[in-house]
């Protein structure tokens, strides 16, 4: 598959425009919440990084940002074994933390990144993710305080994520695999 655009070669399961609508909800809604309290947001990379910068311009509160790298995906499915490959470098002790994510599966990855939050003090830790899979093989039934869709059990890429070679995080939709 070559990389075009939206229009064409990719089964379109977001577009661009309603990716950014929501995006817009989203970060209203973070905004009243936090009422201008400073945030830090962690933003879960690869997969979360073109969510987190089109989200965190949404956000009206005074916020710090950062980056955790953490890898759970080996091909088209989660290891079980979400792995930390880079931390935070900011302190986040007695600071209100927003992880941001691309995708809520299994809950392993937004649970072991959740702890690690809880366990160095953060004042309060909330999660943000665009999408809410919903799979039958849900691991840990973790609180999610945002996301931007429910979508089927089907492999997604674009905006941010990638296809099973890591193409096509370029692209300004979600895409699907079609079965």
């Amino acid at each position: 598959m070559k990389y075009t655009d939206c229009r064409k070669n990719h089964n379109i399961l977001l577009s661009r425009k309603k990716i950014g609508e929501r995006v817009a909800e989203l970060g209203k809604s973070i905004t009243e919440h936090y009422r201008e309290k400073e945030i830090t947001v962690l933003a879960l990379t690869n997969g979360a990084l073109v969510f987190a910068a089109d989200i965190i311009r949404q956000i009206k509160c005074p916020l710090r940002l950062d980056t955790f790298t953490v890898a759970s995906y080996t091909g088209d499915g989660s290891s079980g074994d979400p792995v930390l490959r880079s931390e935070p470098g900011l302190d986040i002790a007695g600071r209100h933390v927003l992880i941001v994510d691309d995708i809520l599966d299994t809950g392993l990855t937004l649970h072991k990144v959740k702890v690690w939050a809880e366990k160095r003090q953060a004042a309060s830790v909330s999660i943000c993710v665009l999408l809410d899979k919903q799979v039958p093989h849900r691991k840990l039934d973790i609180e999610v305080n945002w996301y931007g869709f429910r979508i089927p059990d089907t492999f997604v890429y674009g905006y941010g994520m990638d296809n099973q070679n890591g193409l096509f995080r370029n692209l300004p939709c979600i895409a699907h695999i079609a079965v």
